[in-house]
């Protein structure tokens, strides 16, 4: 283990020091973590200026409001995947699609569920796996209901990348297929992840009207042609109201 990684696995052990006390001097910190002096100085000065630690007047540390801003993030997660699952494996087994659910993360989406027991096919998504905001379905009907100078600001800071055959790599015709989501209310992809797959995607709201997450009908291309396009984006609509509804949206 390099000194980094030592470093790293001492500040966490410190960190975890915090799951049973809300609050520890210097001393404690030293007698309980068994690390020591001018080690925990170190560590506890780069916790602190990075806002994982706060020092109080009284000078004894407590964890700092970061952890509060992630137990918030991991939070809304846990309750979109709770609230959404179910209706997700409803759609499944009514489309027998693969369904997939992704938030925003920066420039990227995650997909953080997805169920294709009845999919015969595995395509490219997986739980975890990033993709950017401008290639398939899914992340584009994030990217297509974010605020226009969100949208404009994500156009002037990226390259657009090929990933397979029908990946958008001119901003012009993105913007175009941004515009006609809007019209939509969703959005559609042939071959922009992974060769000879599509989907079709609706957006997610939360109780501000905010685009959160995306939910996606996906599966081999064939599948996704002509009236299957809208008989898949109706479904996924249904689905994408509940679970907005749920959390609070109003049209």
């Amino acid at each position: 283990m390099n000194n980094k990684n030592k470093t790293v696995v001492r500040s966490m052990d410190v960190l975890n020091l915090f799951i049973e006390h809300s609050e520890l001097s210097f001393q404690e910190i030293i007698n309980l973590s068994g690390i020591p002096k001018t080690s925990v100085y170190r560590m506890l000065l780069s916790l602190e200026e990075m806002g994982f630690l706060e020092k109080g007047r009284d000078a004894k540390y407590r964890l700092g409001l970061l952890f509060l801003k992630f137990g918030h993030l991991v939070s809304a997660r846990l309750d979109l995947r709770q609230i959404a699952y179910p209706l997700m494996n409803d759609l499944h087994n009514d489309v027998k699609e693969a369904i997939n659910l992704i938030v925003k993360e920066g420039n990227e989406a995650i997909y953080i569920e997805k169920i294709d027991t009845k999919q015969k096919v595995r395509l490219y998504t997986a739980i975890g796996r990033k993709s950017p905001l401008y290639a398939g379905a899914c992340s584009r009907s994030i990217l297509s209901f974010l605020p226009d100078s969100d949208i404009q600001e994500y156009l002037d800071s990226i390259e657009l990348k090929s990933f397979a055959l029908g990946t958008i790599t001119d901003k012009e015709r993105l913007y175009e297929s941004i515009k006609q989501a809007r019209i939509n209310g969703f959005t559609i992809s042939h071959s922009e992840l992974e060769n000879y797959t599509s989907a079709v995607a609706v957006p997610i709201f939360n109780h501000k009207g905010e685009v959160i997450a995306g939910i996606s009908i996906a599966g081999i291309e064939a599948n996704y042609q002509d009236g299957n396009i809208e008989y898949f984006a109706n479904k996924a609509k249904k689905v994408a109201e509940e679970i907005s509804m749920r959390l609070g949206h109003t049209k």
